[in-house]
C-alpha cells in the first residue's frame, strides 16, 4: 500500500517522492500528483546561495562531485638518488664521462633494431625524431603512386614499414 501524501490535510496516496532539502537529497517527502507539482514549481536548489557558491556547485557538478587535478599532477617526482642509481645501472653515467657523451653512444641495440636501422639507412645513436623523418621521406619516395607501381619499390616500402614498426615498438626509442 502506498504511503499517504505528506501535505497537510491530504488523504491521497503519496506516490511521488520529492527531496526534503538541498542538504538531504536522499530523504524524501511523499506527495500526491497535485502536491508534488506545486512542490516542484516552488523548489529552488540554489535558494539562499551566493553567486560564488552557485558557481562552485556548478563546477563540482561538471565532474560529478569528484576531485580533479591537472593531468600528470598526481605523480611524485623521482628522488635524486633513485634517478642517479637508475642512470648508473643503465650505463648512462659511466665514470667521469659527462652524461651527454655517455648518451651519445646510445643504448645497446638488439639485432632487430640494428637491422631496422640498416633498412632505414641510419646509424646507431639516432634520435626518434630523425627516425620518423627518415621513415616519412622513404615512404614518400617508395610509395606506389610515386613509382608507377614498381614492384621493387613496393617490396622495399614493405621492408621500410616493418623496420619502422620494429623501432616504434622498441623500448629503446
Amino acid at each position: 500500500m502506498a504511503p499517504r501524501c505528506d501535505h497537510m490535510d491530504c488523504a491521497e496516496p503519496g506516490l511521488y517522492r520529492a527531496p526534503k532539502s538541498r542538504d538531504r537529497l536522499n530523504d524524501y517527502f511523499n506527495f500526491c500528483l497535485e502536491h508534488v507539482r506545486a512542490y516542484n514549481k516552488a523548489w529552488n536548489y540554489f535558494e539562499g546561495m551566493g553567486t560564488e557558491d552557485i558557481e562552485r556547485q556548478i563546477r563540482r557538478d561538471t565532474v560529478w562531485d569528484r576531485p580533479t587535478w591537472p593531468l600528470g599532477g598526481w605523480r611524485i617526482p623521482p628522488q635524486p638518488d633513485v634517478a642517479a642509481a637508475f642512470r648508473r645501472a643503465m650505463g648512462l653515467d659511466e665514470g667521469n664521462e659527462p652524461a651527454s657523451e655517455a648518451r651519445s653512444h646510445g643504448p645497446k641495440l638488439g639485432v632487430a633494431e640494428q637491422q631496422a636501422l640498416r633498412v632505414l639507412e641510419l646509424k646507431p645513436g639516432v634520435t626518434w625524431d630523425e627516425i620518423k623523418a627518415r621513415y616519412k621521406g622513404l615512404a614518400k619516395q617508395l610509395h606506389p603512386d610515386a613509382n608507377g607501381g614498381d614492384k621493387t619499390a613496393e617490396e622495399r616500402l614493405k621492408l621500410v614499414n616493418q623496420a619502422y614498426s620494429t623501432l616504434k615498438h622498441s623500448a629503446l626509442f
